[in-house]
């Protein structure tokens, strides 16, 4: 994600190439990232931060604990820290940066496409002009909505975070029937994939409910309600519901593993 909202930034030129500092420690990462040509890179962190404005956190939640020692050292009053970790709380990352001023995002795989939507929420040290800031930031790589409350962050990481996976879910299933009937796979994946296309623009430009949009097509007697029975007999609603509530719970249980074990 950090390579995404680097690309973002200078698309949309809200950020010049002088005023990105990308800190890889990883050697070959660095090299490939100074490649790139997307700001200066260096291997590693130190007071060089105090240069900037904004320090994202776009690292692996379990990689954190190794970088907050320098960054405790690097950081300035005057920082914004948005964390896209997954799960690590923003008292988790106030105790260990002694920092207050944070924000916790959470994008989805879409936003490298620019095509993404993200969830974000703020502590309360945080003013109003930093979190415009912010904002006008991840409206780069999508759609933006801010969140009172923290702990909605881990439905949205149910919902939109893991759901680009379950529509992949679905196509893959729409596929592999499409080839059960005798399809070749390349036109049963043209037909599935435009079909979901449409379907998209359709629902999100119709004055219709989705529940009124699904009615036009299942017309009495016909082969879209055949279908729709099937699902219904097997529980696919309330599977999918239930489905989901299971990745939320998974979110909350992994972030009080985290946080806890972080506080030790």
């Amino acid at each position: 994600m950090g390579l995404t909202y680097a690309r973002s930034f200078l698309q949309f030129n809200l950020v010049s190439r002088e005023h990105l500092l990308l800190v890889a420690k990883n050697e070959t990462h660095r090299k490939q990232l100074k490649k790139l040509n997307l700001g200066k890179t260096v291997s590693k962190i130190d007071k060089r931060l105090r240069e900037y404005g904004i320090i994202i956190l776009s690292v692996k939640p379990q990689d954190f604990p190794s970088i907050t020692e320098p960054l405790k050292k690097a950081i300035a009053p005057h920082h914004v820290v948005l964390s896209v970790m997954a799960g690590v709380t923003i008292e988790t990352i106030q105790k260990s940066l002694n920092h207050k001023i944070v924000i916790r995002a959470m994008p989805n795989t879409p936003a490298q496409l620019g095509m993404g939507v993200t969830a974000f929420t703020a502590s309360k040290d945080v003013n109003i002009h930093q979190v415009s800031i912010i904002e006008n930031l991840l409206s780069t790589t999508g759609r933006t909505i801010f969140l009172e409350k923290e702990n909605l962050l881990d439905a949205v990481t149910a919902l939109s975070g893991s759901g680009p996976a379950y529509f992949f879910y679905v196509v893959k299933c729409m596929i592999e029937a499409g080839v059960k009937m005798g399809l070749e796979e390349s036109v049963a994946s043209m037909l599935v994939k435009q079909t979901m296309l449409g379907s998209f623009h359709l629902m999100n430009q119709s004055p219709y409910s989705i529940e009124e949009l699904i009615q036009a097509v299942a017309s009495r007697g016909g082969t879209t309600e055949a279908a729709f029975k099937v699902l219904e007999e097997n529980h696919f609603e309330p599977t999918l519901i239930k489905a989901i509530e299971v990745a939320r719970d998974r979110a909350t249980e992994l972030s009080h593993l985290f946080n806890h074990s972080s506080d030790k």
